[in-house]
């Protein structure tokens, strides 16, 4: 058996949480392999919204096995309220939910400094979800992290105090006022306590070395999907750097996240939406800052699920789709959130760049660094309601005009199309 892969292609907010909840009957076991509480998987059935942040989204399937990964991130105080929401839908995650013993902690210090950095930088800000991804990763990588093992050992207790000083040492350099600065609403001390008391809740689930886990499921003829978090162009190493997250997205991250060998990668869904969205700073090629942006935003809800933020909304980009396909080997394309251009007469795809006196289909080394000129095809519109259509078949033919025209030029299939926010507004193709 192998592992098949369900990641996004673009600037994250594709649509990844409803594809895993929609594909998780075909699979034993969802595991997720990086990122932390920055992501936001957005799930909805039975009239009911649903927005995850660090627990797979194959959870709502009782009889399914769902793994938080060695590669993500486990903030306790945000992972408890995550837990306590499923409990109130009925849902009981201690009995399907397993977490890796390698998974590094977000301290409270954490999102002190992640705000310190953000703060510092003025101008230059990046877009942090201030949720202390990055200073959190910083450590990991600097051996001085802290995992969800160590919550088991007599030793805890002094390695958060050691780190946790060594953190307030950083922000007052900085000048940073962090006693009064508020995580979450609440003074440091506050949320420090609630932080302590909610570590409490890590050792009812199944602590597991998940490498040996997963590989061993794999022998035995489980399937596994592995779920990504935010998107191949916010890649520390491919995306647009440094409008980056701290972890690698892409296919690869897989790998490192989870403890898969290379040769155990099978199928790689790659989710777009059909047009494109950003949220925060960092370089954006076909960016609408016009009416069509604004109605693009106002019909998809384009709203961060983890900020709140208004995304900011474009033309979809062939040459960013192209390079994802390439750095993950998609197999498989899904697209997003079709219906919300039922009402536009004619939409646009860039499908090159030109950069100065150059057209090129390559992303440059430093997008913000250049003005891009995006060239665009232009496609008639379907301008009609998608609501009731549940075969390929039955959609409208300028839509399915749309959908084999970005197949012919990224020469990847489109074997499933999203026309609705609920699990059963999907058409597989």
């Amino acid at each position: 058996m192998k592992v098949d892969v369900l990641l996004g292609l673009q600037w994250g907010d594709e649509g990844k949480g409803k594809i895993v909840d929609v594909l998780t009957p075909q699979y034993d076991i969802i595991a997720r392999f990086q990122g932390g509480p920055n992501a936001g998987h957005t799930l909805e059935f039975d009239g009911i919204k649903h927005v995850l942040h660090i627990i797979p989204s194959g959870i709502f399937h009782s009889e399914k096995i769902n793994i938080i990964g060695n590669g993500v991130l486990i903030e306790p105080v945000i992972f408890e309220k995550e837990i306590t929401g499923l409990q109130r839908l009925g849902v009981s995650p201690t009995q399907n939910l397993k977490i890796s013993n390698k998974s590094h902690l977000i301290l409270p210090t954490h999102r002190l400094l992640d705000a310190a950095y953000e703060a510092a930088k003025g101008k230059a800000k990046v877009g942090s979800t201030l949720k202390g991804i990055g200073p959190t990763y910083t450590d990991k990588t600097a051996r001085l992290g802290l995992r969800v093992g160590d919550t088991l050992t007599d030793s805890f207790e002094a390695k958060y105090h050691n780190l946790k000083t060594s953190h307030i040492r950083i922000l007052d350099t900085y000048g940073f006022d962090w006693q009064e600065y508020l995580i979450d609403n609440m003074p440091f001390a506050e949320y420090e306590k609630k932080w302590l008391e909610a570590i409490r809740l890590l050792p009812s689930f199944d602590i597991i070395d998940s490498e040996y886990y997963l590989n061993d499921a794999l022998k035995s003829g489980k399937k596994i999907l592995a779920e990504g978090a935010q998107g191949s162009l916010l890649d520390i190493d491919f995306g647009s750097y440094p409008f980056v997250t701290s972890s690698n997205t892409v296919c690869a991250g897989v790998c490192s996240g989870l403890g898969i060998a290379p040769s155990k990668i099978g199928k790689v869904y790659g989710i777009f939406k059909a047009y494109c969205t950003r949220v925060g700073s960092g370089p954006f090629p076909t960016e609408l800052i016009d009416a069509d942006g604004e109605k693009l935003r106002t019909e998809g809800r384009e709203f961060g699920s983890t900020t709140g933020r208004p995304r900011r909304c474009g033309w979809l980009d062939l040459p960013i789709l192209k390079y994802s396909i390439m750095l993950n080997g998609v197999t498989d394309l899904i697209m997003m959130k079709a219906d919300v251009l039922n009402s536009f007469e004619t939409i646009n795809i860039c499908t090159e760049y030109a950069i100065e006196e150059t057209v090129t289909e390559k992303i440059p080394y430093d997008l913000d660094a250049v003005e891009i000129q995006p060239l665009y095809e232009k496609i008639k519109g379907w301008n009609g309601n998608l609501n009731g259509i549940t075969s390929y078949n039955n959609l409208p033919e300028a839509m399915k005009k749309y959908i084999s025209t970005i197949e012919q030029m990224v020469e990847i299939p489109i074997t499933m199309v999203s026309i609705g926010p609920d699990r059963t507004e999907t058409i597989v193709k």
